[in-house]
């Protein structure tokens, strides 16, 4: 149960009911995200703590948790297409299905758009109730829960390439290989594209070459992004930045060349001026990517997960029990020192496990 910053505590708390259009479903596991440990480090930024959620109408703690997979263990009256004991995996983005986004198939977009565990409780417990909207079946993708709780980060990094209108035989770059990151370059080098991958951490880009990126580059080597594009005559049709830094950033439009498709994903927290001419002679393209399109993303999402022969263990190796989630998932992402790529939570383990792929 968050309550503020640096302020989250394990309780006891009355299982949620699901109501006609929902499912409740007992936690299998439950990825942390890069957004969790900021809320938890400094926010409240997108957590309804002290104002109440304008869409959800919640306010006050509340359990975070947006990467959720469980099985389900009651179906609300209104639903269909889901049964007891299938396991499930939520997008956690909840669309109202009438505005004009929503009619545009733009659901991430929606005018209501709210995402359990970001604005109303989450899966950071042993049972959720989620919208039926939100969830898919793992069945016939055959996935083990650990491997099925990535898909909703892996479905950001599907629509972030999506975004970026990546061909195969293309070239591109990806800036930040975190969790997104890891998962854009896998559905990047999966469509056929050959990819430079940046991040500062060997460890990480250790990780991107077992995904199949061509190219590695750690910019602190000395070389930046624009240098080493040249060097090799790479010339990107599309650039991903992820890191969310404005150096990322800074980066990714100095090494943009004539055409370029600039994807920002990486949430920036500082204002970047921009040489809007350049832009305009060069027709370089500015493109954010925010979240994902539940009907086309996700189930993609899952496709690649299970198109993986070598599992996921090393990107997600260990599952950590509720109890272990400040120690050994917040602090090491809010202070960069975490030992992987991915981290789950286990909220019926007392003790860490190895992953199941």
């Amino acid at each position: 149960m968050y309550y503020g910053a640096r302020d989250i505590r394990i309780e006891d708390a009355p299982d949620p009911s699901p109501k006609a259009d929902e499912l409740l479903l007992r936690v299998a596991v439950t990825g942390v995200c890069g957004t969790d440990a900021k809320e938890w480090a400094s926010g409240p930024y997108m957590f309804p703590i002290a104002i109440p959620d304008p869409v959800t109408g919640h306010s006050g703690p509340m359990i975070p948790g947006h990467e959720i997979v469980g099985r389900v263990v009651a179906v609300g009256e209104a639903v269909n297409g889901f049964s007891e004991g299938a396991l499930v995996v939520s997008g956690a983005g909840i669309s109202c299905g009438r505005c004009p986004w929503c009619r545009r198939g733009r659901t991430n977009l929606c005018e209501r758009y709210a995402t359990v565990g970001l604005q109303r409780h989450g899966g950071l417990a042993e049972f959720v109730a989620v919208p039926a909207g939100t969830c898919v079946d793992v069945a016939p993708y055959g996935l083990a829960p650990d491997v099925a709780a990535l898909a909703q980060p892996m479905s950001i990094g599907v629509h972030a390439m999506r975004r970026g209108r990546l061909r195969p035989g293309e070239a591109a770059v990806v800036i930040g290989i975190g969790g997104v990151g890891t998962f854009l370059t896998h559905a990047a080098v999966s469509r056929g594209a050959t990819i430079v991958a940046v991040d500062v951490d060997a460890h990480r880009l250790g990780q991107a070459t077992r995904l199949g990126a061509t190219h590695v580059l750690d910019p602190t080597s000395g070389i930046d992004v624009e240098r080493y594009l040249a060097e090799r005559d790479l010339v990107p049709a599309v650039i991903y930045e992820v890191s969310g830094t404005t150096v990322g950033l800074a980066s990714a439009l100095g090494a943009a060349t004539r055409g370029t498709r600039l994807v920002a994903i990486g949430l920036q927290g500082q204002h970047l001026s921009l040489d809007t001419l350049d832009l305009t002679l060069r027709e370089i393209e500015l493109i954010g990517s925010n979240a994902h399109v539940f009907a086309r993303d996700l189930s993609e999402a899952l496709r690649l997960l299970a198109a993986r022969e070598a599992g996921w263990s090393d990107v997600a190796p260990m599952a950590v029990p509720l109890d272990s989630l400040v120690d050994e998932a917040l602090v090491p992402m809010a202070t960069g020192t975490a030992r992987q790529i991915k981290t789950l939570i286990d909220p019926w383990a007392t003790a860490p496990r190895a992953t199941v792929s």
